[in-house]
Protein backbone atom coordinates (compact mmCIF):
# COMPACT_ATOMS: atom_id res chain seq x y z
CA UNK A 1 0.00 0.00 0.00
CA UNK A 2 2.90 2.01 0.66
CA UNK A 3 4.69 2.00 -2.29
CA UNK A 4 1.54 1.87 -4.50
CA UNK A 5 0.89 5.34 -2.54
CA UNK A 6 3.81 6.89 -3.64
CA UNK A 7 3.35 6.91 -7.58
CA UNK A 8 -0.03 8.76 -6.56
CA UNK A 9 1.40 11.37 -4.23
CA UNK A 10 4.25 11.85 -7.21
CA UNK A 11 1.52 12.37 -9.86
CA UNK A 12 -0.75 15.10 -7.51
CA UNK A 13 2.62 17.03 -6.46
CA UNK A 14 3.00 17.47 -10.51
CA UNK A 15 -0.62 18.35 -11.21
CA UNK A 16 -0.59 20.74 -8.30
CA UNK A 17 3.01 22.15 -9.47
CA UNK A 18 1.45 22.49 -13.14
CA UNK A 19 -1.43 24.26 -12.00
CA UNK A 20 0.48 26.74 -10.02
CA UNK A 21 2.89 27.46 -13.10
CA UNK A 22 -0.60 27.45 -15.30
CA UNK A 23 -1.86 30.10 -12.71
CA UNK A 24 1.23 32.22 -12.66
CA UNK A 25 1.39 32.42 -15.83
CA UNK A 26 -2.16 33.57 -17.04
CA UNK A 27 -1.51 36.39 -14.49
CA UNK A 28 1.26 37.45 -15.77
CA UNK A 29 0.23 37.97 -19.00
CA UNK A 30 -3.42 39.21 -17.67
CA UNK A 31 -1.11 42.06 -15.89
CA UNK A 32 1.27 42.94 -18.44
CA UNK A 33 -1.80 43.30 -20.93
CA UNK A 34 -3.86 45.54 -18.29
CA UNK A 35 -0.81 47.28 -18.66
CA UNK A 36 -0.48 47.95 -21.50
CA UNK A 37 -3.72 49.20 -22.20
CA UNK A 38 -1.99 52.72 -20.95
CA UNK A 39 0.77 52.60 -23.17
CA UNK A 40 -1.26 51.88 -26.28
CA UNK A 41 -3.31 54.63 -25.40
CA UNK A 42 -0.08 57.17 -24.57
CA UNK A 43 1.33 55.78 -28.51
CA UNK A 44 -1.85 56.95 -30.15
CA UNK A 45 -2.45 60.36 -28.36
CA UNK A 46 0.77 61.78 -27.36
CA UNK A 47 1.31 62.57 -31.12
CA UNK A 48 -1.40 62.18 -31.85
CA UNK A 49 -2.63 59.89 -34.36
CA UNK A 50 -6.51 59.54 -33.39
CA UNK A 51 -8.54 61.98 -31.37
CA UNK A 52 -9.82 60.48 -27.86
CA UNK A 53 -13.74 60.17 -29.12
CA UNK A 54 -12.41 57.73 -32.01
CA UNK A 55 -9.92 55.79 -29.48
CA UNK A 56 -12.74 54.60 -27.07
CA UNK A 57 -15.00 54.32 -30.26
CA UNK A 58 -12.79 51.74 -31.58
CA UNK A 59 -11.23 50.27 -28.61
CA UNK A 60 -14.90 49.60 -27.10
CA UNK A 61 -16.00 47.56 -30.82
CA UNK A 62 -13.64 45.77 -31.33
CA UNK A 63 -13.26 44.43 -27.92
CA UNK A 64 -17.05 43.57 -27.97
CA UNK A 65 -15.94 41.95 -31.50
CA UNK A 66 -13.43 40.02 -29.61
CA UNK A 67 -14.98 38.96 -26.92
CA UNK A 68 -18.13 38.02 -28.29
CA UNK A 69 -15.97 35.52 -30.92
CA UNK A 70 -14.34 34.24 -27.75
CA UNK A 71 -17.37 33.73 -25.79
CA UNK A 72 -19.03 32.20 -28.95
CA UNK A 73 -16.23 29.55 -29.67
CA UNK A 74 -16.04 28.45 -25.72
CA UNK A 75 -19.74 27.79 -25.51
CA UNK A 76 -20.20 25.92 -29.15
CA UNK A 77 -21.62 28.53 -31.09
CA UNK A 78 -24.22 29.80 -28.44
CA UNK A 79 -24.12 33.25 -26.95
CA UNK A 80 -27.48 32.41 -24.93
CA UNK A 81 -28.55 35.27 -21.54
CA UNK A 82 -25.54 37.17 -20.60
CA UNK A 83 -26.67 38.88 -17.63
CA UNK A 84 -24.99 42.02 -18.39
CA UNK A 85 -27.24 45.42 -17.80
CA UNK A 86 -27.48 48.83 -19.77
CA UNK A 87 -25.88 50.58 -16.11
CA UNK A 88 -23.29 48.60 -16.41
CA UNK A 89 -22.45 49.54 -19.46
CA UNK A 90 -22.77 52.98 -18.53
CA UNK A 91 -20.46 53.03 -16.06
CA UNK A 92 -18.04 50.94 -18.19
CA UNK A 93 -18.42 53.32 -21.27
CA UNK A 94 -17.60 56.15 -18.34
CA UNK A 95 -14.34 54.52 -17.52
CA UNK A 96 -13.24 53.96 -21.43
CA UNK A 97 -13.90 57.30 -22.66
CA UNK A 98 -12.37 59.11 -19.32
CA UNK A 99 -9.90 56.70 -19.31
CA UNK A 100 -9.04 58.20 -22.98
CA UNK A 101 -9.63 61.61 -22.55
CA UNK A 102 -7.19 61.39 -19.70
CA UNK A 103 -4.08 60.52 -21.78
CA UNK A 104 -4.21 62.97 -23.55
CA UNK A 105 -2.14 65.03 -20.79
CA UNK A 106 -0.86 62.51 -18.66
CA UNK A 107 2.02 59.63 -18.79
CA UNK A 108 1.45 56.14 -19.03
CA UNK A 109 2.61 55.39 -15.38
CA UNK A 110 1.10 58.59 -13.96
CA UNK A 111 -2.13 57.84 -15.29
CA UNK A 112 -2.09 54.11 -14.21
CA UNK A 113 -1.03 54.87 -10.79
CA UNK A 114 -3.84 57.72 -10.62
CA UNK A 115 -6.58 54.66 -12.32
CA UNK A 116 -5.55 52.19 -9.75
CA UNK A 117 -5.76 54.40 -6.37
CA UNK A 118 -9.47 56.01 -7.72
CA UNK A 119 -10.47 52.35 -8.14
CA UNK A 120 -8.99 50.90 -4.90
CA UNK A 121 -10.23 53.86 -3.08
CA UNK A 122 -13.46 53.24 -4.67
CA UNK A 123 -13.78 49.95 -3.94
CA UNK A 124 -12.75 49.91 0.05
CA UNK A 125 -15.06 53.38 0.66
CA UNK A 126 -18.49 51.39 -0.84
CA UNK A 127 -17.19 48.32 1.37
CA UNK A 128 -17.14 51.04 4.34
CA UNK A 129 -20.55 52.40 3.34
CA UNK A 130 -21.84 49.08 3.22
CA UNK A 131 -21.06 48.08 6.66
CA UNK A 132 -17.89 46.53 6.21
CA UNK A 133 -15.29 47.28 9.25
CA UNK A 134 -11.82 47.40 8.53
CA UNK A 135 -9.30 47.09 11.03
CA UNK A 136 -6.92 49.76 12.18
CA UNK A 137 -4.14 48.32 9.59
CA UNK A 138 -6.32 48.21 7.21
CA UNK A 139 -7.54 51.92 7.74
CA UNK A 140 -3.59 53.14 7.94
CA UNK A 141 -3.35 51.73 4.84
CA UNK A 142 -6.25 53.11 3.10
CA UNK A 143 -4.75 56.68 4.40
CA UNK A 144 -0.94 56.29 3.18
CA UNK A 145 -2.87 55.49 -0.27
CA UNK A 146 -5.05 58.57 -0.12
CA UNK A 147 -2.14 60.82 1.12
CA UNK A 148 0.04 59.21 -1.79
CA UNK A 149 -2.61 60.42 -4.54
CA UNK A 150 -3.02 64.02 -2.84
CA UNK A 151 0.63 63.96 -3.16
CA UNK A 152 0.98 62.97 -6.57
CA UNK A 153 -1.71 65.67 -8.26
CA UNK A 154 -0.74 68.74 -5.54
CA UNK A 155 0.39 72.02 -7.46
CA UNK A 156 3.86 71.89 -8.19
CA UNK A 157 6.01 72.47 -11.18
CA UNK A 158 6.36 68.53 -12.02
CA UNK A 159 2.55 67.77 -10.95
CA UNK A 160 0.48 66.09 -13.72
CA UNK A 161 -2.63 68.26 -15.53
CA UNK A 162 -5.22 68.84 -13.07
CA UNK A 163 -7.78 68.05 -15.97
CA UNK A 164 -6.13 64.85 -16.66
CA UNK A 165 -6.00 63.60 -13.34
CA UNK A 166 -10.10 64.67 -12.65
CA UNK A 167 -10.43 62.35 -15.24
CA UNK A 168 -8.31 59.50 -14.54
CA UNK A 169 -9.82 59.72 -11.03
CA UNK A 170 -13.56 59.88 -13.05
CA UNK A 171 -12.57 56.69 -14.78
CA UNK A 172 -11.07 54.99 -12.03
CA UNK A 173 -14.07 55.71 -9.71
CA UNK A 174 -16.34 54.27 -12.96
CA UNK A 175 -14.58 51.40 -13.00
CA UNK A 176 -14.07 50.53 -9.37
CA UNK A 177 -18.49 50.95 -9.28
CA UNK A 178 -18.48 48.32 -12.94
CA UNK A 179 -16.38 46.23 -10.79
CA UNK A 180 -18.84 46.42 -7.67
CA UNK A 181 -21.78 45.45 -9.40
CA UNK A 182 -20.27 42.79 -10.89
CA UNK A 183 -18.31 41.17 -7.90
CA UNK A 184 -20.69 37.81 -7.18
CA UNK A 185 -20.65 37.49 -11.27
CA UNK A 186 -21.53 33.26 -11.93
CA UNK A 187 -19.60 33.71 -15.39
CA UNK A 188 -17.80 37.13 -15.49
CA UNK A 189 -16.67 36.93 -19.12
CA UNK A 190 -19.91 36.44 -20.10
CA UNK A 191 -21.60 39.66 -18.39
CA UNK A 192 -18.36 41.86 -19.68
CA UNK A 193 -18.80 40.46 -22.91
CA UNK A 194 -22.28 41.84 -23.10
CA UNK A 195 -21.58 44.96 -21.04
CA UNK A 196 -19.20 45.41 -24.10
CA UNK A 197 -21.42 44.95 -26.82
CA UNK A 198 -23.73 47.54 -25.37
CA UNK A 199 -21.30 50.26 -24.85
CA UNK A 200 -21.06 49.90 -28.73
CA UNK A 201 -24.42 52.64 -29.47
CA UNK A 202 -22.67 54.75 -26.81
CA UNK A 203 -19.02 54.72 -28.22
CA UNK A 204 -20.87 55.72 -31.62
CA UNK A 205 -22.79 58.09 -30.64
CA UNK A 206 -19.23 59.77 -28.64
CA UNK A 207 -17.38 59.81 -32.09
CA UNK A 208 -20.64 61.65 -33.73
CA UNK A 209 -20.26 63.93 -31.58
CA UNK A 210 -16.69 64.50 -31.74
CA UNK A 211 -17.02 64.69 -35.91
CA UNK A 212 -16.51 67.92 -36.28
CA UNK A 213 -12.46 67.30 -34.80
CA UNK A 214 -12.16 63.49 -35.51
CA UNK A 215 -8.65 62.76 -36.25
CA UNK A 216 -8.26 58.41 -37.70
CA UNK A 217 -4.98 57.73 -38.99
CA UNK A 218 -4.12 53.50 -39.56
CA UNK A 219 -1.56 53.42 -37.08
CA UNK A 220 -4.30 55.04 -34.10
CA UNK A 221 -6.94 52.53 -35.11
CA UNK A 222 -4.17 50.22 -34.86
CA UNK A 223 -3.32 50.46 -31.25
CA UNK A 224 -6.92 51.04 -30.39
CA UNK A 225 -8.04 47.90 -32.19
CA UNK A 226 -5.18 46.14 -29.95
CA UNK A 227 -6.25 47.51 -27.32
CA UNK A 228 -9.78 46.71 -27.41
CA UNK A 229 -9.06 42.95 -28.87
CA UNK A 230 -5.81 41.97 -27.43
CA UNK A 231 -4.76 43.48 -23.98
CA UNK A 232 -8.64 44.37 -22.78
CA UNK A 233 -10.90 41.67 -24.49
CA UNK A 234 -8.27 39.07 -24.24
CA UNK A 235 -6.50 40.04 -21.36
CA UNK A 236 -9.55 39.97 -19.49
CA UNK A 237 -10.49 35.95 -20.36
CA UNK A 238 -6.96 35.44 -18.72
CA UNK A 239 -7.22 37.12 -16.05
CA UNK A 240 -10.99 35.12 -15.55
CA UNK A 241 -8.99 31.97 -15.66
CA UNK A 242 -6.38 32.38 -13.18
CA UNK A 243 -9.00 34.32 -10.64
CA UNK A 244 -10.59 30.45 -9.14
CA UNK A 245 -7.03 29.72 -8.42
CA UNK A 246 -6.04 33.11 -6.55
CA UNK A 247 -7.96 34.42 -2.88
CA UNK A 248 -9.47 37.98 -3.50
CA UNK A 249 -6.38 39.46 -1.66
CA UNK A 250 -4.06 37.71 -3.26
CA UNK A 251 -5.71 39.30 -6.71
CA UNK A 252 -5.98 42.35 -5.27
CA UNK A 253 -2.03 42.23 -4.14
CA UNK A 254 -0.84 40.92 -7.56
CA UNK A 255 -2.28 44.03 -9.07
CA UNK A 256 0.22 46.53 -7.18
CA UNK A 257 2.26 45.76 -10.06
CA UNK A 258 -0.13 47.08 -12.89
CA UNK A 259 0.98 50.72 -12.49
CA UNK A 260 4.71 49.81 -12.08
CA UNK A 261 4.45 47.87 -15.63
CA UNK A 262 2.59 51.00 -17.27
CA UNK A 263 5.64 53.37 -16.10
CA UNK A 264 8.01 50.80 -17.49
CA UNK A 265 6.65 50.80 -20.85
CA UNK A 266 6.05 54.11 -20.98
CA UNK A 267 9.91 54.88 -20.47
CA UNK A 268 11.11 51.89 -22.36
CA UNK A 269 8.66 52.21 -25.65
CA UNK A 270 7.64 56.34 -25.30
CA UNK A 271 10.40 57.63 -23.68
CA UNK A 272 8.50 59.17 -21.11
CA UNK A 273 10.37 60.86 -17.90
CA UNK A 274 9.76 59.40 -14.53
CA UNK A 275 9.99 62.25 -12.11
CA UNK A 276 10.10 61.91 -8.39
CA UNK A 277 7.10 63.04 -7.32
CA UNK A 278 5.89 59.68 -9.37
CA UNK A 279 8.69 57.47 -7.28
CA UNK A 280 7.72 59.03 -4.42
CA UNK A 281 3.74 58.75 -4.87
CA UNK A 282 4.11 55.54 -6.13
CA UNK A 283 5.62 53.43 -3.58
CA UNK A 284 3.48 55.61 -0.99
CA UNK A 285 0.14 54.31 -3.01
CA UNK A 286 1.69 51.24 -3.56
CA UNK A 287 3.02 50.32 -0.65
CA UNK A 288 -0.81 52.06 1.41
CA UNK A 289 -2.99 49.60 -0.82
CA UNK A 290 -0.52 46.95 -0.11
CA UNK A 291 -1.09 47.21 3.59
CA UNK A 292 -4.47 46.91 3.67
CA UNK A 293 -5.08 44.54 1.62
CA UNK A 294 -2.79 42.19 3.25
CA UNK A 295 -4.16 42.14 6.16
CA UNK A 296 -5.22 39.07 7.46
CA UNK A 297 -8.33 38.61 9.88
CA UNK A 298 -8.12 36.01 12.72
CA UNK A 299 -9.18 32.42 11.29
CA UNK A 300 -12.23 32.09 13.35
CA UNK A 301 -13.27 35.71 11.99
CA UNK A 302 -11.87 35.07 8.23
CA UNK A 303 -14.00 33.81 5.71
CA UNK A 304 -11.94 35.04 2.55
CA UNK A 305 -13.72 34.14 -1.04
CA UNK A 306 -11.62 32.89 -3.95
CA UNK A 307 -10.72 35.61 -6.65
CA UNK A 308 -13.70 34.86 -8.62
CA UNK A 309 -16.27 35.69 -6.00
CA UNK A 310 -14.78 38.43 -4.15
CA UNK A 311 -13.77 42.34 -5.35
CA UNK A 312 -11.42 40.84 -8.00
CA UNK A 313 -14.47 41.05 -10.49
CA UNK A 314 -13.92 43.91 -13.30
CA UNK A 315 -10.81 44.99 -10.79
CA UNK A 316 -8.47 44.71 -13.72
CA UNK A 317 -7.63 47.54 -15.02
Amino acid sequence: MIGSSQPAQANALRRSSSRGATTATLTVLALIAFAANSVFCRLALAEPIIDPASYTAARLITGAVALWIIVVLRRNGSFGKSGGSWISAATLFLYAVTFSFAYISLSAGTGALILFAAVQITMIAVGLYTGERPRILEWFGLLIAIAGLIYLVSPGVTAPSTGGSVLMATAGIAWGVYSLKGRYASNPALITTDNFLRTVPLAIAVALLWSPVLTMTFRGLLWAALSGSITSGVGYVLWYAALPRLTATRAATVQLTVPVLAAIGGVTVLSEAVSLRLVISAVVILGGVGLAVSYQKPRRERQEPSASRGLEMGSSL
